[in-house]
């Protein structure tokens, strides 16, 4: 028996059963047992906790995906399982309309998606985590690009790590033009380091004690088959787990910012590398100095039209207001969550990895030319 996210040199060459399982979330479990020969899907059967009317119908999705190429995406398998539904039902070979509870076409593509070793699930990784202690905001930008060359290039696991650093810093977006977010007299005036990364998303205010700001580093396989959206989403799941901990009801709000009753609290950012690594990384609010961050920030109207405020003072709700306890013990909070869900292992960077995080700051970070790059 082959385990249910081996990834076979060669998929041609697997007869035996393979084994996938996906938990639908707030749902139920779906189980798919295949094999694979000449590259396609064969001898599938579909199973699990969810309900499914009428009973034909499950023999109708076994069929949909026999005979199906082992390198089809989620979305591929999802479509065949669907049309292959919906013509059952025109040819009325199923008496009624199928009803799924519990599942979807697309939970059912996962799990095959997961047999064939494409798509892992959490316990499926140890997570190491790295407490390299205070550094530059530059260094800690360059160490998220070389953690994700890291894991793309099959040299390092997964990681998460917090940042800690001393000197103030605007940590800007990668497309983001630098003079229409930042004042540069105001940010000469308050010694604030400018700082661009290499994912998306808009600027981060960032005085040491005032933010939580962490980087997770997972393999693509993690998110196979989903969205963007849907991926910021579920990579900070434990996120809203560990702010009900410290007793913050949050939800996810638009495409990567978490909120709460209250306002905003955090907004997330991603990069993925060629070779199958995603970089997740998310700032949060402490204690933040709103007067400080609009005269160094330029925050116009138009990027606060569509939050339903006239104050950027309103768009940011701190954590320390909400929580009412020490950024040290918040943060401690949200590792304990972590752990608790997660396999997690204590590490360290290597040399290695600390020189090209170095040189990077040298050539890159703290180099003008990338951090103008977008004028």
């Amino acid at each position: 028996m082959t385990s249910a996210f081996s990834e076979p040199d060669s998929l041609a060459s697997v007869a035996e059963s393979l084994h996938g399982e996906y938990k639908v979330p707030g749902g139920k479990l779906v189980a798919v047992d295949l094999a694979v020969r000449d590259e396609h899907l064969h001898d599938v059967r579909v199973s699990g906790d969810f309900f499914l009317d009428p009973d034909e119908a499950l023999e109708v999705i076994d069929g949909a995906l026999e005979g199906a190429s082992a390198g089809m995406a989620v979305v591929e398998l999802t479509t065949r399982i669907e049309a292959a539904l919906v013509l059952a039902r025109t040819e009325a070979v199923l008496a009624r309309p199928v009803t799924m509870a519990g599942f979807d076409a697309r939970a059912v593509a996962m799990a095959v998606r997961r047999a064939l070793g494409h798509s892992t699930g959490w316990g499926d990784h140890a997570f190491t985590y790295l407490d390299p202690g205070p550094l530059d905001p530059a260094m800690h930008a360059a160490l998220d690009e070389v953690l994700g060359r890291e894991l793309a290039a099959g040299r390092r696991g997964p990681t998460f790590r917090f940042w800690e650093w001393e000197n103030p810093a605007v940590v800007i977006g990668s497309f983001q033009s630098l003079r229409n977010e930042i004042d540069a007299e105001a940010a000469e005036l308050y010694g604030v380091q400018v700082v661009r990364r290499i994912s998306g998303g808009g600027a981060m205010f960032m005085e040491a004690g005032n933010c939580i700001t962490f980087s997770l580093v997972v393999p693509e396989s993690l998110v196979d088959g989903m969205s963007y959206e849907q991926s910021y989403a579920f990579l900070d799941e434990w996120v809203l787990s560990a702010l009900g901990a410290v007793g913050v009801q949050a939800t996810y709000a638009g495409l990567n910012d978490i909120a709460s009753p209250a306002g905003k609290i955090a907004g997330a950012a991603q990069k993925r590398f060629v070779g199958g690594a995603v970089l997740h990384h998310v700032t949060m609010a402490y204690d933040i100095d709103a007067d400080k961050m609009l005269q160094v920030l330029r925050i116009g109207r138009e990027k606060l039209s569509d939050k339903g405020t006239k104050s950027a003072n309103k768009r940011v709700d701190p954590v320390r207001s909400q929580t009412h306890l020490p950024r040290a013990e918040v943060m401690a909070s949200f590792l304990a969550t972590f752990r608790g869900r997660y396999t997690v292992v204590d590490g360290s960077l290597t040399g290695a990895e600390v020189a090209q995080a170095g040189e990077l700051v040298r050539t890159k970070f703290a180099n003008p030319e990338w951090t103008a790059r977008v004028p």
